[in-house]
C-alpha cells in the first residue's frame, strides 16, 4: 500500500507533519525516542479538521476526505481593510484560519464567523502560504524575512532574514521551518529559535513551497531542477532536470514526485531511478504554473492555457480536462471525489473527480489567485480584491 492510499484509509487519524503520514511500525525505540516522538505529534495535521500548510500536509497532496456540500453556501465573509491581492493561500488551523495579504499583513480569522482576531504586520506583502505549527504560525515576505508568531495573539516570536524576497510558502519538518528563497537558497531554521540549521544553494530563485516526506524534501525552482535533500544536514542526494522553469509546488508519494514547468509539460518523477516516469505536453504549450493535486490514482492540475487536466498517475495519460472562464494561477484542491479551485475571471468551480464535470460555480467578484483550504467539510479561499469567503452548507 503506498503512502497516499494509507492517508486516505486513515482520513480520520493523525497525520505527523514532520512528514510520512503513516502509521510506524512497532520497533525497538528508547523511551527517550518515544517521548519525542509524542512531544512531536503535538503538531499535526488532523485529516478533515485541518488545513495547515500549504495543500494541506507536508507531501502536498491537496486531497483530504472531507465532503463538500454539492450546492455550497457563502457562511462568512471578511474582507482586509486595505483591500490590496490576496496572492496567500489560507490555512485552517487551531480553529483559525490564516492567510497574508499584500498590504502586509499577517490575518487571523475565527473560522466559524470569519471575524478579525488579529493582524500582524510585516516589512511588505506576503504572497505565500502561512504554516501552522507548535502553536506558532510561520510565514515570508517580500520583505526578505521569515516570521514566526504567536497563533492565539499574533506576537512576533522571532524574524529570519534571508537575501532576497520570499515568495514561497514554508513547511516543516522535526523542529524546523523549511523555506526557499530568491536568494537561490533553501534555508532550515529552527522553530523555537528562529536560528539557521543549515541552507542549501541553488542557481537560480526558489519557488513554492518545498514538499517533505521521509526525512527528505523536494523542491524545484528556476534552475529547471527538481532538488532530493536529506533534512538531517542539508545535503542534496539527487537532481533530476525538468526540462524548464518550476514555478510551483511538487506534490510527492513515496519516491515519487510530481510538478509542471514553464515549457508546457507536467512531468512524473522517480527519485528511487533518478529519472522521470512520464511527461504529459500540454496541447499548445502553454505554461504549467499550478501545483497538482494528488489521489491514488490521479494527478489533477492546471495550466495558464485555461485548462485543468486529469492524468492517471500510472502512465499520464488523460483522463479528462476542463475549460474555465479564465486562467488559473492558483492550483486545484481535491475533497474525496470533488476537485476544487478558482480562476482569474473571479469563479470558483467544484468539478466531479470521475469525469470533469461542472457540478457547481460561483462568482466571487474578483480574481482568485489564492489556493482553497479544506477542513471540516467547509472551504476557505482568498481573492484579489482583498476578500476571504468560507463557503459550506448552513
Amino acid at each position: 500500500m503506498n503512502r497516499l492510499v494509507q492517508i486516505q484509509a486513515l482520513a480520520l487519524a493523525l497525520v505527523v507533519l514532520s512528514g510520512c503520514g503513516t502509521v510506524p511500525a512497532p520497533d525497538k525505540s528508547s523511551q527517550a525516542e518515544k517521548d519525542q516522538a509524542k512531544a512531536q505529534a503535538k503538531s499535526v495535521v488532523v485529516t478533515g479538521e485541518s488545513w495547515p500548510v500549504f495543500h494541506g500536509n507536508p507531501t502536498l497532496t491537496g486531497f483530504c476526505a472531507d465532503t463538500l456540500p454539492d450546492k455550497p453556501q457563502v457562511l462568512w465573509t471578511f474582507k482586509t481593510p486595505q483591500k490590496l491581492p490576496l496572492k496567500s493561500s489560507p490555512i485552517i488551523a487551531d480553529g483559525k484560519v490564516f492567510i497574508g495579504s499584500f498590504d502586509n499583513n499577517l490575518y487571523a480569522l475565527d473560522a466559524a464567523t470569519g471575524a478579525k482576531l488579529w493582524a500582524a504586520e510585516t516589512g511588505a506583502s506576503i504572497e505565500g502560504t502561512p504554516l501552522f505549527a507548535d502553536g506558532k504560525v510561520f510565514v515570508g515576505s517580500y520583505d526578505s524575512d521569515l516570521y514566526a508568531f504567536d497563533a492565539a495573539t499574533g506576537k512576533e516570536l522571532w524574524k529570519f532574514h534571508t537575501g532576497d524576497q520570499i515568495k514561497g510558502g514554508p513547511n516543516y519538518f522535526n523542529g524546523a521551518v523549511i523555506v526557499g528563497s530568491y536568494d537561490f537558497k533553501l534555508y532550515s531554521v529552527d522553530a523555537k529559535t528562529g536560528k539557521q540549521n543549515w541552507q542549501f544553494e541553488t542557481t537560480n530563485y526558489i519557488n513554492g513551497t518545498p514538499a517533505i516526506a521521509n526525512g527528505a524534501t523536494v523542491f524545484g525552482g528556476c534552475d529547471g531542477l527538481l532538488h532530493l535533500l536529506d533534512l538531517t544536514h542539508g545535503t542534496e542526494t539527487k537532481n533530476i532536470e525538468a526540462g524548464g522553469v518550476i514555478g510551483a509546488s511538487p506534490a510527492i508519494d513515496g519516491n515519487l514526485a510530481y510538478v509542471g514547468h514553464h515549457e508546457g509539460e507536467f512531468v512524473a518523477f522517480d527519485f528511487s531511478l533518478g529519472k522521470d516516469l512520464w511527461r504529459f505536453k500540454e496541447p499548445k504549450g502553454s505554461p504549467f504554473m499550478s501545483s497538482p493535486a494528488l489521489t491514488k490514482d490521479y494527478v489533477v492540475v492546471g495550466c495558464d492555457e485555461r485548462a485543468l487536466f486529469c492524468l492517471n498517475r500510472a502512465d499520464g495519460k488523460q483522463k479528462w480536462m476542463f475549460t474555465p472562464k479564465g486562467a488559473m494561477e492558483g492550483s486545484p484542491a481535491i475533497a474525496t471525489d470533488k476537485v476544487l479551485f478558482g480562476d482569474e475571471k473571479g469563479r470558483i468551480y467544484i468539478l466531479s473527480l470521475n469525469d470533469g464535470k461542472e457540478l457547481w460555480s460561483y462568482e466571487i467578484g474578483a480574481h482568485v489567485d489564492s489556493t482553497p483550504a479544506i477542513a471540516n467539510n467547509v472551504f476557505v479561499i482568498g481573492a484579489s480584491n482583498g476578500t476571504v469567503s468560507a463557503f459550506g452548507s448552513k
